[in-house]
């Protein structure tokens, strides 16, 4: 089972993430509130929980002032919240059996812009541009602590390509891929998304492959294209169905989605084995989630 949203969480509790490093922000204004959103995710029974490291990137902190230094040092104190909670989750007794998993969030090149390119794709960079771009970063997340690193909300096969060829500088290195998808069967940029999941075939570093931040109507085709196409445990988190405005920084309605928990097991059903939630999803959402698949 995976975490739910950790920016929806955080908003919750009061935070104010109207702002280009969305989560990441509170690496420097309130990091104990992110610990506390990965201790509830680990009480509602979570077993991977991702960090909240998704629009961390030297690009992004440089364009708020940071220096390197402390970039470098907010990506690695993502890892280290996520490292705590689980310490404290399993001195409160949340944790029964093996250690939850901590997976570093890599974020697209278009997380970077905060303008909502991450659902287009439309870079217009090279794969050698975008290996560039992730090259450092995935250097920090890689000597963090983390098990392994969530790729997500990946919009084009171009940036899937740079991420495994970039996989290969850090061959103790694992790590899942999940594409956005516009529809049941095109990721973002238009690009068949049986083509995209295809590509994890080529690394034995991926782990897993499948579909986030996507609306959940979409999702069960997406996985029965996915345990198809290729040879990969199939992930699947998606949203609540709602649409991201990047201009006004909010979500705005769009499919009702009155049971996730049973369209979970629909997912399940069609293959994916690792599912959790996306945007908009809760702590109680997942909660929920786990009951149903267990005793399904």
């Amino acid at each position: 089972m995976l975490d739910g949203a950790m920016a929806t969480e955080l908003e919750n509790r009061g935070a104010d993430l109207n702002h280009a490093l969305w989560s990441a922000k509170l690496l420097t204004g309130n990091p104990m509130l992110i610990k506390q959103v990965h201790l509830d995710y680990l009480k509602a029974g979570a077993d991977i929980i991702t960090t909240a490291s998704y629009q961390a990137s030297y690009d992004g902190f440089s364009k708020q002032g940071f220096s390197r230094e402390k970039a470098t040092e907010l990506m690695q104190l993502a890892t280290l919240l996520a490292v705590q909670a689980r310490e404290e989750a399993r001195e409160r007794h949340f944790i029964q059996g093996p250690d939850p998993l901590i997976a570093a969030s890599v974020g697209p090149y278009g997380a970077s812009r905060a303008d909502g390119s991450e659902y287009r794709g439309d870079y217009g960079l090279s794969v050698e541009e975008l290996i560039s771009f992730h090259r450092e970063r995935m250097k920090v997340f890689a000597e963090s602590g983390a098990d392994l690193l969530a790729c997500e909300t990946i919009p084009c096969p171009e940036e899937a390509i740079a991420l495994i060829r970039l996989l290969k500088e850090f061959p103790g290195l694992k790590a899942w891929i999940s594409f956005s998808c516009k529809n049941e069967k095109e990721v973002c940029s238009g690009a068949g998304f049986a083509e995209c999941a295809a590509l994890a075939n080529e690394s034995d570093q991926v782990v897993a492959v499948g579909v986030n931040c996507t609306a959940p109507q979409y999702v069960k085709s997406l996985v029965q294209i996915a345990a198809t196409a290729s040879n990969k445990p199939v992930v699947a988190y998606p949203n609540k169905g709602e649409n991201w405005d990047p201009q006004n920084k909010c979500w705005l309605p769009g499919v009702i989605h009155a049971d996730f928990a049973e369209e979970a097991l629909q997912w399940h059903q069609a293959g994916a084995t690792l599912i959790g939630g996306c945007c908009r999803t809760t702590p109680g959402d997942i909660k929920k989630m786990k009951a149903v698949l267990c005793n399904s």
